[in-house]
């Protein structure tokens, strides 16, 4: 059956290439000829039909869970990961983001894949200075040099679809130009194009490896991600909104050299919020940064309904002010509006979650679609197991106990592929971004070594307290029924601050 199915991604592919093919002789007329990309198609379906062929000849008699098959499949991973790592960084643009993607989703795909893509967080190439000119130019209509009296020609940061530039506004502050790469534009329409007829195919050969979703996800986002107008409203909407966190910095948007791929917005540095030596160095407390990660998200997805969907190390910095670490927000391309109702029902979900409430993580889980595999929603969102969840989220664990569970959800993982997928085509696609969001920020905790602390679940507990409680505030129909409300929502909030005690307790007589 399996040797059936490879042959039917063998044939596709072909099919999947001379299509495009016939496709660019069509459109040749309406589409540049150096943004086509045939090739770019080309050597993706390459790497697809290559790794196809691997898993079929390198893994025949491999379907037991011997040690030896458990290496076959392990180094089998490792090689096509790092051919899609080559692709990615190859093809650039719309791969790489999807890369990003891929390497964060570490409940669906094999732990090879995360380890491996996880770099392209990092590694994405730079345009040439003479490509960053040619934008500027004809963007904002003058040369460089007309409008900064500097303009360093290494950038601070690349990213998938732009790189950053640090300069200096001729008579005005030091400023970070983020340009976007030249032909992302271009090449993003063959790439969805690309990226369509590919896991089409995998999805008609491999139904339960389907990745449509994710395609869709792409095609959506994407055109808001290339818009760096749009990118500088939600800037400016994040600093009125999130005023009262007087830690959190966002940068000015300078709009009179900003366009539709030229950003420029305020120079504001530190290191990257996975940078522990960085933060040693400066005294900085890796908990207070934790614990004001945790509260800033907290407060995004369950109050505010507004979810900044792109955490990952280089969209975070974190400084020191008047000796407290003060988080940088970066990188505003993506936000996700969360619809009240269903923000309301994911705060439920994780409120019954954090408490140990099956029951109410059995309702939560059906109103927002998961059917009869709500325990493995319940997994997914955790980051935990089912038994974990049953005895508790806020319960003390050994380190070595959280190893081995880490294990047991990659071996979950790999073994209910299929239902994880089914899953993903239920939940509403808000959801898609916030388990993205979730394993981005269970990776920056993983980093400041305080993953296994129960911080981050307090904090939640607050958030979803007020978020569920606030709720309730809107359908009271008089003062007496707020009042009783305010008093319900005040005993949960003290019930919480008891428990934060009495954890800090604990850790000082250990310490003791």
């Amino acid at each position: 059956m399996a040797m059936y199915a490879i042959r039917r991604v063998v044939k596709y592919s072909l099919i999947g290439g001379s299509s495009l093919a016939f496709a660019g002789a069509l459109y040749a007329n309406n589409w540049n000829p150096s943004s086509l990309g045939v090739t770019r198609f080309g050597r993706a379906a390459w790497v697809v039909s290559s790794i196809s062929f691997d898993y079929r000849f390198s893994l025949r008699n491999c379907n037991d869970d011997s040690e030896e098959s458990r290496s076959k499949w392990s180094m089998v991973h490792t090689r096509s990961a790092e051919k899609l790592l080559r692709l990615c960084s190859t093809n650039g643009g719309v791969f790489i983001k999807v890369g990003q993607h891929i390497a964060a989703m570490e409940y669906l795909v094999p732990h090879e894949y995360c380890d491996v893509l996880r770099v392209l967080h990092d590694r994405a190439p730079e345009s040439t200075m003479e490509g960053v000119r040619e934008v500027i130019r004809k963007d904002l209509g003058r040369e460089v040099e007309e409008i900064f009296e500097k303009f360093e020609d290494k950038p601070v940061g690349t990213a998938s679809l732009a790189q950053v530039h640090k300069a200096k506004i001729r008579d005005g502050p030091e400023v970070a130009v983020k340009v976007q790469h030249p032909k992302v534009r271009d090449h993003s329409l063959v790439d969805m194009t690309t990226m369509d007829i590919l896991v089409n195919i995998v999805a008609r050969v491999f139904p339960e490896f389907s990745l449509l979703w994710l395609a869709q996800e792409t095609r959506i986002n994407l055109p808001r991600e290339l818009d760096f107008v749009l990118e500088g409203k939600n800037c400016e909407q994040v600093g009125r909104m999130f005023s009262n966190l007087k830690w959190l910095k966002v940068p000015e948007v300078f709009w009179e050299y900003t366009s539709s791929r030229v950003l420029t917005m305020e120079y504001l540095a530190g290191g990257k919020v996975t940078d522990k030596d960085y933060m040693i160095k400066n005294g900085i407390n890796l908990r207070e940064v934790s614990e004001r990660i945790g509260e800033l998200y907290s407060e995004m997805i369950f109050v505010q309904g507004y979810v900044h969907c792109d955490p990952h190390p280089g969209n975070i910095l974190v400084s020191k002010v008047d000796g407290k670490p003060q988080v940088i927000l970066l990188d505003h391309g993506l936000y996700s509006n969360l619809p009240e109702k269903f923000r309301h029902q994911y705060s439920q979900l994780w409120f019954s979650l954090i408490n140990s409430d099956l029951v109410g993580v059995k309702k939560w889980s059906l109103e927002l679609g998961a059917g009869d595999l709500f325990p493995l929603l319940a997994c997914i969102l955790a980051g935990k197991t089912w038994d974990t969840i049953t005895q508790g989220l806020t319960k003390a664990r050994p380190k070595a106990a959280r190893e081995k569970e880490d294990q047991e959800l990659r071996v979950y993982a790999r073994q209910y592929v299929h239902q994880i997928n089914a899953i993903l085509s239920r939940v509403p696609r808000e959801m898609l971004l916030l388990f993205k969001t979730n394993d981005l920020l269970r990776g920056i905790e993983h980093s400041l070594g305080t993953k296994g602390e129960r911080t981050s679940l307090i904090t939640m507990s607050k958030f979803c307290v007020k978020s569920i409680y606030e709720k309730r505030l809107k359908t009271c129909s008089n003062s007496l029924s707020a009042l009783i409300v305010h008093l319900q929502k005040n005993w949960q909030l003290t019930k919480i601050s008891i428990y934060q005690m009495y954890l800090w307790v604990s850790c000082l007589f250990v310490s003791i």
